[in-house]
């Protein structure tokens, strides 16, 4: 299994990112593996999407960015999915301490829980919201990033969508900070810009999520994709110009993706011998939990990893956590999360067209451990 890219336990991984930025901004208790500098604020966008390959892939139509590329890359950790990475970023811990173990995962008795919409999902696909019966900051009790800015007389903000105010992902993974609700490009780079001219060392996160809705829907790649890219690039381009001094602009992604062609996609929902002894399946299509009926583990780690073969990895759950795919800790109360089995996909994606029927055709995955999904950028520039 060379292909698989372990997240980074040496101070260049996604959950770096923020308590670097804190001992930058003279914070006390965090060091700066990163490379920040001393600086009186930070700002951090995170471009969805935005892999490392992928960006030096099309380098032409970021060029910007791309003459930033100069350090190595960061580890998103694991999985590569857009929940696990901002609570990771947010939190300063792996996915094995903050709990956000997937994309979806076990929750509730004999519920998935979709993080992203924090809501509970059944077998059948049904969906419910749980945000008052599992409030956020019980699914995640870790201290946040900006709660330790905040605590130590940072100016703690974060410049996201409107419709994030409130929601479980934000209450789970970036409470503590004032959130400036924003629009479109023009509003997130005003807001970042904004936390520069504060009377206190400032911390902004800023998120940007096109570029990933054009790789899911048209591809990591295609025309959409790369004319987004180029829009980004322009956007950061147009931030880093009016940098003030002192202040330090970082680029980074949440995961990379790659292209997912029909022909090479499971369906588990045509090949329902996948499904016995299969309680709940969770994850998505390139990284998948199993949870397995009580006594059914082996029997189905077994018949996973037949009929996946060399298209991936199948490992039991004590597996991947032993193997440190989650972090170096894994509490209990996290660890009843990970799948008796763990699937991860080196080409293709299991997918489930009946239940997942939209997920199921999406033409850009991620959520794995190649290279392609776990590098991503962390461009720095300083005024």
């Amino acid at each position: 299994m060379d292909w698989i890219v372990a997240p980074d336990a040496r101070g260049r991984g996604l959950p770096d990112v923020l308590p670097s930025a804190l001992a930058a901004l003279g914070v006390r208790g965090f060091a700066d593996t990163i490379g920040f500098g001393s600086c009186r604020s930070v700002l951090v966008l995170l471009v969805d999407g935005m892999g490392w390959d992928l960006l030096r892939s099309h380098a032409a139509d970021a060029p910007f960015l791309a003459s930033l590329a100069t350090a190595p890359p960061l580890t998103a950790g694991f999985p590569t999915t857009t929940t696990t990475s901002i609570a990771s970023l947010g939190t300063g811990r792996a996915s094995g301490e903050h709990g956000m173990v997937g994309y979806t995962f076990a929750g509730l008795p004999g519920e998935l829980l979709h993080p992203l919409s924090w809501c509970a999902r059944d077998a059948a696909g049904q969906r419910r919201d749980v945000l008052a019966e599992w409030p956020p900051e019980r699914a995640q009790p870790l201290p946040t990033a900006f709660e330790l800015a905040a605590e130590a007389g940072v100016d703690a903000r974060i410049a996201v969508p409107e419709e994030f105010r409130g929601t479980g992902l934000t209450r789970a993974a970036l409470r503590g900070a004032q959130l400036r609700g924003v629009r479109a490009a023009g509003d997130l780079a005003a807001e970042l810009l904004s936390a520069t001219r504060t009377a206190r060392p400032a911390l902004c996160y800023g998120y940007h999520g096109h570029l990933d809705l054009l790789g899911h829907v048209h591809g990591p790649g295609s025309e959409p994709w790369r004319l987004q890219l180029a829009q980004v690039d322009r956007l950061v381009e147009g931030i880093a110009q009016r940098l003030p001094s002192a202040a330090v602009l970082a680029v980074v992604a949440d995961h990379g993706m790659v292209p997912m062609p029909s022909s090479a996609l499971i369906d588990v929902d045509a090949e329902p011998e996948l499904l016995s002894g299969v309680r709940l399946l969770g994850g998505e299509s390139r990284a998948r939990h199993v949870y397995a009926e009580p006594g059914a583990a082996d029997e189905v780690l077994d018949r996973w990893r037949e009929r996946i073969g060399s298209a991936g990895a199948v490992l039991s759950g004590v597996e991947a956590v032993e193997r440190g795919w989650f972090g170096p800790v894994v509490p209990g109360r996290v660890r009843s999360r990970v799948g008796d089995v763990l699937a991860v996909l080196r080409e293709g994606g299991v997918v489930r067209s009946v239940v997942e029927p939209n997920e199921s055709k999406l033409l850009g995955q991620h959520g794995s451990l190649t290279a392609a999904e776990q590098y991503v950028p962390a461009l720095l520039v300083s005024g």
